[in-house]
């Protein structure tokens, strides 16, 4: 299975076999930026779709990771709370 690098300018998301430096040469040329990601695929859609899904993934993981930390000070005040109400009897 070939290794696909992509390529992002704006919108335009481009994915291109990491071998073909001829063709991301040109891409770079054009002002498309070259993203970190690369990813074994079959072809250029699966590639694509592969990467959709894991930054699809990131910002869920992101967001949840954002909502469990803003609960967790008043959790651990609630907590604390809770303990020395029960220490004072």
């Amino acid at each position: 299975m070939p290794e696909y690098c992509f390529f992002q300018k704006g919108p335009n998301l481009i994915a291109i076999e990491s071998a073909n430096t001829d063709a991301a040469a040109q891409l770079i040329a054009q002002g498309f930026e070259k993203q970190f990601e690369e990813i074994d695929a079959a072809d250029e859609k699966e590639a694509l779709t592969r990467l959709t899904d894991i930054r699809k993934n990131s910002e869920i993981d992101r967001h949840n990771f954002l909502a469990g930390a803003g609960e967790m000070p008043l959790i651990g005040v609630l907590a604390a709370a809770a303990t020395w109400l029960i220490q004072k009897k």
